[in-house]
């Protein structure tokens, strides 16, 4: 458990930066210049994400439950998995109306993940993991809030509505690779149980 505790805080800390140590990430560009911020980040968000992933198998293993839920909450988090892939879709896409009207589809993404995830997992590890991003995707979306009202982020203009259909057929095709085949080989459970 100790594992997964330190990978969520060194990744999603790592990428609250801007949030709980604003001046940070530009002391650091000035330090090492910006492609050496960036080489930097990524090594560090690369090995605390396998901390984490790593630290969480551990954690399953050992772990009791909270809660129990119902085995029709499965449907529930299917569906809302579904919305959150065709966000994720949208984020990496030029701006169709998705993406303009969630404003930051990839945060809205990972909070119905990780909400999703909660309605479906009541061990004591998965209800730290995806609480834990839920709570990051709650204060980033905040914070990126503030950070528009301050003039300091601009919103991706709209570009054309072709984008969320991209976003939809993609994320429709993603969704059921990962329903139907990714998340077992990857993760180890099916989320579909025949």
């Amino acid at each position: 458990m100790t594992l997964l505790i330190v990978g969520i805080i060194i990744f999603l800390g790592l990428h609250l930066i801007r949030v709980i140590a604003p001046g940070l990430r530009q002391s650091m560009i000035d330090s090492l210049g910006e492609r050496g911020w960036k080489i930097a980040y990524s090594i560090v968000s690369i090995l605390s994400l396998i901390l984490l992933i790593y630290g969480f198998g551990q954690a399953r293993q050992v772990t009791g439950m909270i809660y129990t839920t119902p085995v029709w909450m499965a449907h529930v988090t299917l569906t809302l998995m579904l919305l959150a892939i065709i966000c994720l879709v949208a984020s990496l896409l030029p701006a169709g109306h998705i993406a303009v009207k969630t404003k930051h589809p990839m945060v809205l993404s990972v909070k119905i993940w990780a909400f999703s995830h909660l309605l479906a997992n009541g061990e004591t590890s998965s209800v730290l993991l995806f609480g834990a991003f839920l709570a990051w995707g709650v204060i980033l979306r905040i914070a990126l809030k503030r950070r528009e009202r301050a003039g300091e982020l601009t919103l991706r203009p709209f570009v054309s509505g072709k984008y969320d259909l991209y976003a939809v057929i993609i994320g429709v095709v993603a969704w059921a690779l990962i329903t139907f085949k990714l998340h077992e080989l990857l993760i180890g459970v099916a989320p579909i149980v025949n």
